[in-house]
């Protein structure tokens, strides 16, 4: 007997339509702007700091008590879509979400989101989702590559999710700034 994976169960979903109105997405960008900024660091075990050959980009950190609507509503929108095309066990929100900007030249190579030596887990991170928070006519560049696959149709309010293990990359902005906001859900490590 051969087992396979269901045919339902997938590792990237790529929304269709927007899941943030353009109103959300303009006030989380307004809320980031007023919010500490700091260099993107790269989480390996070997390295824990900045590191502008992988990774050049600047992150805010967004508090659970600043949008908690937004997050009631993200993690209801993820337990929807873990249960049609995932299947993993226990997702929650365990870290605040993450609003990383790209301007011209900044990208991050190709990584993921988990470690896998797991030294700061449980949780382990088992979805990723990165949503498009400006329009993409302010920026060109800087595009999302899960499994070297392009996500071509983000738009603003659009999300890509993405079981965490998976290897990605935002190439270098050539023109302007994207914005998008990560977010990580994790639950009990795989069994």
């Amino acid at each position: 007997m051969i087992i396979t994976e269901p045919k339902w169960k997938s590792y990237v979903v790529e929304t269709i339509g927007p899941i943030f109105t353009a109103k959300l997405c303009k006030e989380i960008i307004d809320l980031s702007s007023t919010l500490k900024k700091e260099q993107g660091k790269i989480n390996r075990k070997e390295v824990r700091d900045y590191d502008k050959n992988r990774r050049h980009s600047t992150i805010s950190w967004i508090a659970f008590n600043k949008m908690q609507p937004m997050y009631d509503d993200l993690i209801y929108l993820i337990q929807k879509i873990n249960r049609n095309h995932f299947g993993f066990s226990n997702i929650q929100i365990t870290e605040e979400a993450q609003v990383s900007e790209y301007s011209k030249g900044q990208f991050y190579h190709w990584h993921t989101d988990n470690p896998i030596d797991m030294d700061r887990e449980p949780p382990v991170r088992k979805l990723s989702m990165t949503l498009l928070l400006n329009d993409p006519s302010e920026f060109e560049g800087g595009n999302l590559e899960i499994a070297g696959k392009k996500m071509s149709h983000m738009k603003q309010g659009h999300a890509a999710i993405f079981a965490s293990f998976l290897q990605h990359r935002v190439t270098p902005v050539t023109k302007g700034v994207r914005k998008a906001l990560v977010v990580w859900f994790s639950g009990e490590p795989f069994k």
